[in-house]
């Protein structure tokens, strides 16, 4: 996708005049506050299927979402016009509906003074410059790498690649604007292999900021074929209780968990099963999770949060204790607590890790389930209890036996937190959640 006339860093500046011109709008039309967030992005998306193009599509999308207040009255709209009609109207349109919100002694924006002054360049905008017909052929050689890696893989159920350039604007009238470029290039592949009358599917992708730096598209290729072929001849087990590896793929998961455990919002509403545990032992105390949102050239990297508050390095979990929930300015208000810059989200989590691979956590289990996929959500997170249908590898004396399917693990979060033996240091770098693979004492797996 051609870089030149597209969106990138020279978006900002302009983007951010519209955000000033809504909020005089806003301001003009009767609003005591306003915020304005903008994106606009513009992305190339290909799949091929045996070796046919499937689709090829080019997006260029943008979007205004307008919150205003009236007093202790909130309300929002949205719009993805920009001409000066379009903006009156859907302020106007917010107003009207302000009119009929409740107030909310909680609502309105962060004060002046909390605003983000620093916000450095975190280089994140590395365009790729490819075009549709070099995409698709980068797909095909991906496809035919994954074909030709074993006679047992049949059939393609996508390999897509998809690059895309986007800006974002958040603007507000206590005085903070703020806006940046980023760009997230990807392939993936979906393969199926067939053997004694049973298929299976897996996958291999990877993400970066810079397309050139992706694996190659033959390494992909032959990485999903050589996943699907190992899953081939899975059977179920017989219901058991054993000690789990979650792959690092699939771990971050359980991270995810605990994120949406101690975010504000299920703090406030009761409706998380780690209320009140700020100070509490939740895991082992070798264990320490760090948000480092500010880092550069980095997937996912932010200088402030959907608030306009600097973002900043901290210790969530410190060696086993959790530290702090996770806090935009209204939850952190509802809380009575100070927000956390974290309206919108976390940004680059660290799980602390030991310097054992995944071939050493397997000697060290024993005799267990490897999980490398996840089914289903059954997550309660009133209570924390676990159950998700699984698929993954039977392990005796420290080796792979053979592949499973058609399973459920199950436990209790708190539990499972707390029963982490180790951890990897087969980090997964694709995701906002780093960490390796996870050794987890003891679940229940029913199977058979």
């Amino acid at each position: 996708m051609n870089s030149e006339n597209g969106v990138g860093p020279a978006t900002v500046p302009v983007l951010e005049k519209q955000v000033e011109q809504i909020l005089a709008e806003a301001k003009k039309q009767g609003a005591t506050a306003c915020e304005v967030a903008v994106s606009t992005s513009q992305s190339l998306a290909v799949t091929v299927r045996q070796k046919e193009v499937e689709t090829l599509e080019f997006n260029r999308d943008q979007g205004f979402g307008i919150t205003l207040y009236v007093g202790q009255r909130k309300a929002s709209a949205s719009t993805t016009a920009t001409d000066a009609k379009a903006i009156q109207e859907t302020v106007a349109a917010a107003l009207e509906i302000a009119k009929h919100t409740s107030e909310d002694d909680c609502a309105g924006l962060a004060e002046p003074e909390q605003m983000a002054k620093d916000l450095p360049d975190l280089e994140l905008f590395y365009p790729w410059d490819i075009t549709p017909e070099q995409a698709i052929n980068t797909l095909l050689e991906c496809e035919a790498a994954a074909f030709t890696t074993d006679k047992r893989i049949t059939n393609a159920d996508g390999t897509s690649l998809n690059t895309w350039n986007g800006c974002r604007v958040y603007g507000n009238s206590n005085g903070f604007i703020g806006g940046y470029a980023s760009t997230n290039h990807s392939i993936s592949c979906v393969m199926i292999g067939e053997e004694n009358g049973q298929m299976q599917r897996d996958y291999w992708y990877d993400v970066k900021l810079a397309g050139e730096q992706l694996e190659s598209a033959t390494a992909i290729g032959k990485k999903a074929a050589h996943r699907t072929i190992e899953r081939l001849g899975a059977r179920t087990i017989p219901t058991c209780e054993v000690p789990v590896i979650f792959a690092a793929e699939v771990a971050s998961g359980l991270f995810g968990h605990l994120l949406g455990a101690i975010s504000g919002g299920s703090i406030y509403r009761k409706t998380s099963f780690l209320e009140g545990a700020i100070g509490k032992q939740l895991f082992p105390s070798w264990l320490s999770i760090t948000e480092k949102p500010r880092l550069k050239a980095t997937l996912n990297s932010t200088s402030f949060d959907g608030d306009g508050l600097a973002t900043y390095d901290k210790l969530i979990i410190d060696k086993g204790q959790l530290m702090t929930y996770l806090l935009s300015v209204y939850s952190g208000r509802k809380l009575g607590l100070p927000s956390t810059a974290n309206a919108g989200g976390c940004h680059n989590l660290f799980v602390s890790h030991g310097a054992d691979n995944l071939i050493a956590l397997l000697k060290q289990m024993g005799k267990g389930l490897l999980v490398t996929e996840l089914m289903g959500s059954g997550i309660n997170m009133v209570t924390g209890d676990y159950s998700r249908g699984a698929a993954g590898f039977w392990v005796e004396n420290g080796e792979i036996q053979f592949p499973v399917q058609e399973v459920t693990v199950a436990g209790n979060l708190k539990d499972m937190f707390t029963k982490i033996v180790a951890i990897g240091n087969d980090i997964d770098p694709r995701r906002n959640i780093k960490t390796g693979s996870v050794l987890i004492e003891k679940m229940a797996v029913a199977g058979s």
